[in-house]
């Protein structure tokens, strides 16, 4: 079988059958099992080599990436990996499908969002808060951003950065609202949790509860040394 290195380029060979014992055999000649699906067409039976697969993906894009997909006999088709089976052990693909898709045709992906810079509020003793690590987005495959980059550096303490602070190319549609948070400084966790003892009942610092020694008696209520003078006064 000959094969290609090259990022978005990839070749197959059709198989007949499927099985443990067909997919043993394709094993022992370096190939894995694999399915091509989706649009108007039958899916197909494939069996391409793991190590070319790998060398297809772009190491920044992964599974984001359209690959070209030439399969024996001359025929080819525009795919991007849907999804892909590991051994556990062993950590080596088992089989992969391929999703058909057009390239004019709008899909939707998750692409990376990547923080840059160290914001002014965690200098401060804030804390960041990263809302999503990857964004839904919808565009044809050729125009997939490879990550989103948002520089957080102005962030002070209570601040935030919503999905329209984000440069997103011509194009690109991001699936959450505009004013759907992405990341944000949180007040420091020590500051809070003092501001919550101080707010408790008897601590210091906080107004005395009611009845506690100290407090300042109700209003119209006798003092208790008032109260007691009345009471020596009474005995007499």
């Amino acid at each position: 079988m000959e094969t290609s290195g090259t990022i978005g380029m990839l070749k197959a060979e059709l198989r007949n059958g499927r099985g443990k014992e067909l997919a043993a055999k394709l094993r022992q000649k370096g190939l894995i099992p694999a399915v091509c699906y989706g649009g108007k067409e039958p899916p197909l039976s494939l069996a391409v080599d793991p190590a070319q697969l790998k060398r297809a993906l772009d190491p920044a894009k992964r599974k984001n990436r359209l690959i070209k997909l030439t399969i024996e006999g001359g025929k080819t088709e525009h795919v991007m990996l849907k999804d892909y089976q590991v051994d556990d052990l062993k950590q080596v693909v088992l089989h992969a499908d391929f999703m058909r898709v057009g390239l004019d045709q709008v899909i939707e992906v998750a692409v990376p969002l990547k923080l840059v810079g160290k914001s002014e509020g965690v200098k401060l003793g804030g804390t960041q808060h990263q809302v999503f690590r990857t964004l839904p987005v919808r565009c044809v495959p050729e125009k997939i951003p490879t990550e989103f980059e948002i520089d957080i550096t102005p962030l002070q303490i209570g601040q935030s950065l919503q999905v329209k602070h984000l440069q997103v190319p011509e194009g690109v549609k991001v699936g959450l609202p505009e004013n759907q948070t992405i990341a944000l400084v949180m007040a420091p966790r020590k500051v809070e949790e003092a501001a919550a003892v101080a707010a408790e009942p008897g601590a210091e610092g906080a107004a005395p509860a009611e009845g506690a020694e100290g407090a300042a008696p109700a209003e119209g209520a006798a003092a208790p040394a008032e109260e007691k003078k009345g009471k020596e006064k009474k005995e007499k």
